[in-house]
């Protein structure tokens, strides 16, 4: 199965009562693990989480890291990007070179790389290096 058949398939299981909108997200490690999330609604809007979060806790909790590439996916003619908190997540566990894919539910729109969509992140050098 591919990235986009399986963010298809999460992104159907999606809670999305409010907006209605809703996202699927599939990634790749460097192991070759697939790990999909959906976004998942809260009635407290701040709450809710986002499908490339959700991702990325399905394959921190399998024990993997190391994210190769990400697909994100929803309704539309406009290509999704990670948003910001997002973008930092996928910094945690990705490289300046992870491909990130942007998709609506028929194909692929488009593709960037994480130091495309988020020049300068914040890494653990910031911290003086503790991790």
């Amino acid at each position: 199965m591919s990235l986009i058949d399986d963010a298809r398939r999460v992104r159907e299981n999606a809670h999305a009562p409010y907006s209605g909108f809703k996202v699927g997200a599939a990634l790749r490690t460097a192991a070759g693990g697939v790990f999909s999330g959906c976004n998942v609604e809260n009635v407290a809007y701040p709450e809710g989480t986002c499908a490339e979060a959700g991702a990325i806790a399905a394959m921190v909790a399998a024990g993997e890291a190391g994210i190769v590439e990400i697909l994100v996916m929803a309704d539309g003619e406009v290509p999704i990007t990670p948003c910001g908190g997002c973008r930092q997540k996928i910094a945690e566990f990705g490289a300046p070179d992870t491909v990130i894919i942007l998709a609506n539910t028929q194909e692929e729109l488009g593709r960037t790389t994480l130091a495309e969509l988020l020049p300068g992140s914040f890494t653990p050098a910031h911290l003086g290096g503790v991790r």
